[in-house]
């Protein structure tokens, strides 16, 4: 099967594409409170996020086009209990509702577990991000909790869903 989308490392000429991303005030609040970041505190960010032991870091490719669409993550991977957290953020506004998240999801999702050897990933999503949590569904993941009002966006309280897929158990 030929996937519309791969995931790549990162390199230093994507920092320009993620900086713009997190000052995309419409594509944030997806995900988190909008908060200006500063061309420093994005170069800091970067640097750091990219040196940390306990991160995976892709950048999601159109492979028709091999530009690159998005981000994703597996982060505070902890070896002991072979746990993760995922996050994803599709940043080209033309790819969202493509199914080009849902394909990202699931190759992160299969280097976690044949990869890292994980056994356990998690997320935290708003409850208002509907479009989110069918893929996070589509993909095994199960809700395993609700925040509520653990979020405040643009004034408003939002409540937070917990999801996690178990490696063998949500299979």
């Amino acid at each position: 099967m030929n996937s519309a989308v791969l995931l790549r490392p990162v390199v230093d000429a994507d920092s320009d594409l993620l900086f713009g991303w997190i000052n995309d005030h419409d594509l944030v609040v997806f995900n988190a409170p909008f908060l200006e970041v500063s061309r420093p505190e994005h170069d800091a960010w970067f640097s750091r996020i990219r040196s940390r032991k306990d991160v995976v870091f892709f950048m999601i490719e159109d492979t028709e086009s091999g530009k690159a669409i998005g981000s994703c993550q597996l982060l505070n991977i902890h070896s002991v209990h072979r746990s993760a957290e995922l996050q994803i953020r599709i940043g080209s506004t033309t790819s969202q509702n493509r199914e080009s998240g849902s394909e990202a999801v699931r190759q992160l999702i299969a280097y976690g577990f044949s990869s890292l050897g994980l056994h356990r990933i998690a997320l935290h999503v708003f409850a208002t991000n509907q479009r989110a949590i069918r893929v996070y569904e589509k993909n095994g993941f199960v809700r395993e909790g609700l925040l509520r009002q653990a979020a405040c966006i643009d004034g408003h309280w939002l409540d937070v869903v917990c999801m996690a897929r178990v490696r063998g158990l949500d299979d």
